[in-house]
């Protein structure tokens, strides 16, 4: 007999563990997103794009070196004749042939151009590449902050539906006790075939709510799994504890959004952009001094002729120069860059200004609709327990027979509703937490 009792111990143990091993927790789904996420990948590849274009070799600041290299052959036969001429002894001149005459050429040389000065606009597009950079990393770091918050979205979903489930699962146990009751009071005629009846109802109506939020669970699970990137067939359960940033802190974090917030910053990036555009236009306005040289080699083999014998002509050339070019007018093209450049900035400024009263206004917002939320989940705490003792008062009536199965019906649906409400209202609270987090731009620097 103990032998049995140890191995069932084992058998429960063993199903608890497995189970544990099972839940996905929060922070293990952020670090499967951060790791496998499509979205999250594709945005670190545009910052490394960026990364490469900032870099020294795509500014112009380097010279350039190119090399060229040609062979030519030629070959000749050729038939020469003198009409009319004739050789030291009077006779007639004869004509003079030559076969497979062959003349070679081979060069080969270096060509170096450098600018030495460009008006200071390689300078302005260098810091303009710099500031480009940070902007996409800050347009990465937008797009990791959503994805986190549409994973910690469905993340929560799912776990608000696992406690539904839960709480539908005990709602229709209590069902079926009913039905066993009442059909036990039927037989010994305690009450009419109507209890049996009604209780059947229930439970086929309970049985097809579970049903419902068991379907609903499956497929927010699959939503999860892609947004993780894993097979959407993927097992797992989630951890549905909740624990809310005190408020303290998340005024702190408010206190600093001009600091953290996202939008704000890209705007203040942009205006960086747009002042070095101005600059980089400027540069058409000063001269270009530019830097070349060369270095060939050339060897010219001629083929001999009737009148003069074959050479090799070998040759070796440098060659260094030095330039000013300077546009004097170039029919107003500079100034209408720069007009335009400058507009485009004082756009940008009105844009940070419309950008920073909009997210002031998001913020109260979303601190209101957190502390309202956080609130309403407090009351619903407190309804379902005043409900949960509501319904084990009116069972134990119920089982006394001193209140009908209606009555006692309507104490089991006033407390699935109250915890399915309170499960609702506790997720609500909680993704206002992290939309107020994604305005603050904390939302990756909070643990989970």
């Amino acid at each position: 007999m103990k032998n049995h009792i140890w191995v069932i111990v084992l058998l429960v143990l063993s199903i608890n563990t497995n189970a544990q091993e099972n839940i996905l927790s929060k922070s293990e789904a952020i670090a499967l997103a951060l790791e496998q996420n499509f979205g999250i990948k594709f945005a670190e590849n545009t910052v490394e794009i960026a990364d490469n274009n900032q870099g020294v070799l795509n500014t112009g600041f380097l010279p350039t070196l190119t090399g060229s290299a040609g062979a030519t052959y030629i070959r000749d036969d050729s038939s020469i004749e003198f009409p009319g001429q004739v050789d030291e002894n009077g006779d007639p001149r004869p004509d003079v042939e030559i076969n497979k005459a062959e003349a070679q050429r081979y060069n080969a040389g270096l060509n170096l151009n450098y600018i030495l000065f460009d008006g200071l606009g390689r300078r302005y597009n260098y810091k303009r590449l710099k500031e480009q950079y940070q902007l996409t990393e800050l347009q990465a770091r937008e797009t990791i902050q959503n994805t986190i918050l549409q994973l910690l979205s469905i993340y929560f979903e799912v776990a608000r539906l696992s406690e539904n489930e839960f709480a539908q699962k005990e709602a229709l146990e209590v069902s079926k006790d009913r039905i066993k009751r009442a059909q036990y009071a039927f037989e010994y005629g305690q009450n009419t075939q109507l209890d049996v009846l009604n209780a059947e109802v229930d439970v086929t109506n309970d049985s097809i709510i579970l049903l419902n939020t068991q379907r609903l669970l499956q497929n927010t699970k699959r939503d999860l799994n892609v947004v993780l990137n894993q097979e959407v067939s993927n097992v797992f359960e989630v951890d549905t504890l909740i624990s809310f940033i005190p408020m303290l802190e998340l005024q702190s974090m408010v206190d600093d959004v001009s600091i953290n917030n996202l939008a704000i910053l890209q705007t203040e990036r942009n205006l960086a952009i747009n002042e070095y555009d101005i600059k980089v236009s400027k540069s058409g306005y000063l001269p270009v001094i530019g830097l070349t040289g060369s270095y060939g080699w050339n060897l010219n083999k001629s083929a001999a002729s009737a009148f003069f014998p074959g050479t090799n002509n070998n040759n070796l050339n440098l060659l260094l120069n030095a330039g000013l070019t300077w546009n004097l007018f170039d029919g107003g093209n500079t100034t209408v860059r720069v007009r335009n450049a400058k507009i485009a900035y004082e756009n940008q400024e009105l844009l940070k200004k419309q950008v920073e009263l909009e997210v002031a206004r998001d913020i109260e917002n979303a601190l209101e609709s957190y502390e309202n939320r956080l609130a309403i989940y407090e009351i619903q705490e407190k309804a379902v327990i005043t409900n949960q003792n509501n319904f084990e008062r009116s069972r134990e009536q119920y089982q006394l027979g001193r209140i009908t199965s209606i009555e006692f019906r309507q104490a089991q649906i006033n407390l699935l509703t109250a915890q399915t409400t309170k499960n609702l209202a506790k997720y609500d609270a909680k993704l206002a937490e992290l939309e107020l987090l994604q305005l603050t731009g904390q939302l990756l620097n909070v643990d989970f």
